[in-house]
């Protein structure tokens, strides 16, 4: 309560801006303050399905834009989230407007997946979700257990059990059916929301050697208790978050192993998260900057790794500094386990180039128009790079679909989004102040 009322409740609210789902932050921080934590999580959990999740994984871009970051500290915006669910009444349930009975497939069971299926079902419609994992979560679920307990997201998916939203896991697109067959088999609508699940390469060679394991196979296997097998040298290749949980979870698994994590940029440029570096360092992990792999030693067994010394180049003409190898500086970090993480992609086997889709920055797939949808009608594709940002892009494509359905139907405009609580009001989608999202997608 006391770091509540360090916040200003400003009348131009900062944080909300930067938040890609709008999340009412300066309104629940004001009700914790007050100490009213029922309150606080209902008015949580009315516009974020997945809040117990984001209250332990979120990179809380509201943080960086609260004002009081300027004066030093910003308002643990993340943590009172976290406050409001654990000490107030989160145990709530949606409901669903009139049936519309109207059947929408959704493909993955991610975050932008999930949050798509908590919009459309709020609107009435029947909602079935495919998930080729045998779990729900997408890449949610490789998140360690350190940071985020495998019940998290359960508890969230508990407040669905009144939505007419079904998950259904171990079912693959290009496998087991594709976007147009589930049209033909009576879907309206699809949405594609597979993120990026397929493992990256540094295409070097010596990649498919006994003992080198890609990061996100890693962390999935180790959430879903598969035996793993780990040396007593290891080493991490990329400078992501998942790289950084690849590294912490290594630790982990090898008590007293040694631990590197290399990347070809400097810790400044890093893509994983100053938080989760800063928690890192203790735990005794070496951190290895400016290092590019050139080759992975060994006969039938890693051995060592072959990096290229790299340097910043001289600024361009935007400020930008690139890296560039060191002329003939090679080193050689012995090793018996390589773990990859150099980036993700989108697993497209199974899906038709009719679709005509994209690739989003970090290799998710998007619809080719602004609305999210394909070249295939009634069939629409989107994701984030990150928790939020993909729930953000999950919440666009229902929109989307709901639109196209009733203009299809010859209904009315959509309405915004019906209260989730089926109190019969509609509540306002982003606080009195706000005028746009600062954040990029």
């Amino acid at each position: 309560m006391l770091e509540a009322q360090r916040c200003l409740q400003c009348a131009l609210p900062f944080c909300v801006e930067a938040c890609p789902i709008t999340q009412d932050c300066r309104g629940y921080i004001g009700l914790v303050a007050n100490g009213q934590f029922d309150e606080a999580a209902r008015l949580t959990l009315r516009e974020n399905p997945l809040a117990s999740t984001l209250c332990k994984v979120c990179y809380h871009y509201c943080e960086d834009a609260c004002i009081m970051k300027g004066r030093g500290v910003p308002i643990a915006i993340r943590h009172l989230k976290r406050a409001a669910l654990e000490f107030g009444d989160s145990g709530l349930s949606y409901v669903p407007s009139a049936p519309r009975r109207e059947r929408i497939a959704v493909i993955g069971a991610g975050p932008a997946g999930i949050m798509a299926a908590w919009e459309l079902g709020l609107r009435g419609y029947s909602v079935t979700v495919l998930e080729r994992q045998p779990a729900v979560g997408g890449q949610a679920g490789a998140i360690p257990h350190y940071r985020m307990p495998n019940h998290e997201l359960l508890i969230d998916l508990q407040r669905f059990r009144h939505l007419d939203v079904t998950f259904v896991e171990g079912k693959a697109a290009g496998v087991d059916f594709t976007p147009e067959s589930l049209l033909q088999d009576g879907y309206r609508a699809v949405f594609i929301a597979i993120g990026a699940s397929k493992a990256g390469s540094p295409g070097v060679p010596g990649e498919h050697l006994k003992g080198v394991l890609h990061a996100l196979d890693f962390l999935y296997d180790v959430n879903q208790n598969r035996p793993v097998a780990l040396g007593r040298k290891i080493v991490v290749i990329g400078g992501g978050d998942v790289a950084v949980d690849a590294v912490r979870s290594s630790l982990r698994l090898s008590p007293g192993a040694h631990v590197t994590m290399a990347y070809r940029r400097t810790r400044g440029e890093s893509p994983a998260g100053e938080e989760e570096i800063r928690e890192t360092e203790p735990e005794g992990i070496e951190f290895r900057w400016l290092l590019s792999p050139s080759r992975i030693l060994g006969a039938d067994h890693v051995e060592g790794v072959v990096f290229q010394k790299m340097e910043l180049s001289a600024p361009d003409a935007s400020g930008r500094r690139s890296v560039v190898p060191v002329e003939g500086a090679l080193e050689t970090v012995p090793c018996d386990t390589v773990i990859l993480a150099v980036g993700e992609k989108a697993d497209l086997r199974g899906f038709s180039q009719d679709l005509g889709l994209k690739i989003g920055t970090k290799g998710w797939p998007e619809g080719v128009h602004a609305d999210s949808s394909t070249n295939v009608e009634g069939i629409f594709a989107a994701g984030g790079r990150s928790v939020v940002h993909a729930m953000a892009a999950g919440t666009k494509a229902a929109e989307a679909i709901d639109e196209f359905l009733r203009r299809k139907d010859g209904l009315p405009a959509p309405q915004p989004r019906p209260d989730p609580y089926g109190e019969g009001q509609i509540p306002p989608h982003v606080p009195h102040g706000y005028s746009g999202p600062v954040w990029r997608p």
